[in-house]
């Protein structure tokens, strides 16, 4: 594996049964960039980051973490650097224990890894909380006094908390409105700016990855159709379906907005 790759995804293939559901995936992600992985429901780029997660199958193939392969590794048995890769989902509501405060969803994964005392964990919970934006007392409430962009604000913490090298976002923003979208999306670059931590961004919409990927992975039915820069795939797409997602993808000016309708149907007519 070069030197300046973090994760190597080689002829990855996971079958459920008689379902093919990724398909000899290869994929790569550097030290501190951003990989887009874009595709419609069912194309396989969340079962592809579970799979780098490790709470995933992979029925073939292998996925590097720099230079280990932890393809079938459950996190719990991964060693190093490989241990902390962490995840932000979709639903942060769900992903966070209403049971617990703030302070207790923080310190947990710190304690767990025994990267610190509990003293010590709770020490960074500040550190943490101003690294996403949020107030110091943000530490004593439970997530339900939060609004749903709050609650992203503390998952990013949370995942955060172990240093990790790797972060697996999955459509992080795709339940909340236009605007929080924007401004959870400007934090994820201010983190990577900041701390030099690489994501993997799962999402079904264009629009957003182009916002914040440095290259950009398209998935259908369990390939990568498209691969490459990010300017170059959403503004230059070589693949037919690439073309369908960006020409699907709504516009605010009704006149472009019925301008990609119309090269849409040409499209597909041609196709």
């Amino acid at each position: 594996m070069s030197d300046d790759v973090i994760v190597q995804c080689i002829d990855v293939n996971t079958k459920f049964g008689a379902l093919h559901v990724l398909k000899n995936v290869n994929l790569t992600v550097r030290p501190g960039e951003t990989v887009g992985l874009v595709g419609e429901s069912g194309s396989g780029k969340t079962t592809l980051g579970r799979a780098i997660l490790g709470i995933g199958p992979v029925s073939s193939g292998r996925i590097l973490f720099e230079g280990h392969d932890i393809a079938g590794v459950a996190p719990r048995d991964r060693k190093g650097n490989a241990a902390s890769i962490q995840a932000v989902f979709q639903d942060p509501y769900t992903s966070l224990n209403p049971s617990m405060t703030i302070e207790d969803i923080l310190v947990e994964p710190i304690v767990a890894r025994r990267q610190a005392s509990l003293e010590e964990a709770r020490a960074r919970v500040r550190t943490l909380l101003d690294q996403v934006n949020l107030p110091s007392d943000a530490a004593y409430r439970y997530p339900r006094e939060f609004s749903g962009g709050q609650r992203q604000r503390v998952a990013i913490a949370r995942a955060l908390a172990l240093s990790p090298h790797l972060i697996v976002c999955d459509e992080p923003v795709s339940a909340l409105d236009l605007s929080t979208q924007q401004r959870v999306l400007d934090l994820f670059v201010e983190i990577q700016e900041r701390t030099g931590v690489a994501y993997l961004f799962v999402s079904h919409d264009l629009s957003v990855v182009r916002h914040i990927s440095h290259r950009v992975a398209v998935m259908r039915g369990g390939e990568i159709v498209e691969f490459g820069d990010c300017d170059q795939v959403t503004a230059h797409p070589q693949h037919d379906y690439t073309k369908r997602l960006l020409l699907a993808a709504p516009v605010a000016d009704p006149v472009r907005q019925a301008d990609r309708r119309a090269a849409l149907r040409a499209l597909n007519t041609g196709a």
